[in-house]
C-alpha cells in the first residue's frame, strides 16, 4: 500500500556514489602517503646528523688516544682553533676537515689546562679538551651555528 506523497528515489540517482567513495579512498591513501614520505625525510635527515656525531666522537677520541700515548709531548697538542696546528696534529686536523661537512671553516679547538710541570724523566699530563664542530651544507646557507662535540680527559701518566 502507498501513501499519497511517498517518493522513490528516480531510476539512476544513486549514480556516482561509487565514484564519489573511491575519491575520498583515493584521498585518504594519498594522505597516508605523503606522511610516509615526510617520515621518510626526517629519518634520512636524523640518520644523516647521527653520522656525523658519530664520526666527530671517533675523531675526538682519536686524538685522544694518540696524546695517550705521546703524554711526555703533552704541551705540543694545544691548539686554539686559529692559525696553523701544531705539527704533532696537523694530520688528525686535516682528517677531521675531510671527515666533516663544513670542515675547512670549523677548525677543532684542543684545549690544556693545569698541565703538570716538567721534571727530569717523568712524563707531564694534563686536563684535555677536544672541541670538534661541524656543520651541515644546508646550515652554512642559512648561517646557523655548528654542532659540537667536547670530549674532557685527564691525560696524566700513570704513578706505576
Amino acid at each position: 500500500m502507498m501513501r499519497a506523497g511517498t517518493r522513490f528515489p528516480a531510476r539512476g540517482s544513486e549514480r556516482g556514489v561509487m565514484l564519489i567513495e573511491a575519491l575520498v579512498a583515493i584521498l585518504i591513501f594519498s594522505i597516508g602517503i605523503l606522511a610516509v614520505v615526510g617520515m621518510q625525510a626526517v629519518a634520512i635527515k636524523d640518520v644523516t646528523s647521527a653520522k656525523y656525531r658519530s664520526e666527530a666522537a671517533f675523531l675526538a677520541q682519536e686524538l685522544l688516544a694518540q696524546m695517550w700515548t705521546d703524554n711526555g709531548n703533552i704541551g705540543a697538542y694545544a691548539f686554539p682553533g686559529a692559525g696553523a696546528p701544531p705539527a704533532r696534529i696537523l694530520p688528525w686536523v686535516n682528517r677531521v676537515q675531510l671527515r666533516l661537512p663544513d670542515g675547512a671553516n670549523q677548525l677543532p679547538v684542543v684545549t690544556l689546562t693545569n698541565p703538570t710541570p716538567p721534571a727530569p724523566a717523568v712524563p707531564t699530563g694534563a686536563t684535555v679538551q677536544i672541541t670538534v664542530r661541524w656543520r651541515l651544507p644546508d646550515e652554512a646557507t642559512q648561517n646557523l651555528p655548528a654542532h659540537s662535540h667536547t670530549v674532557i680527559a685527564y691525560v696524566y701518566p700513570s704513578s706505576t
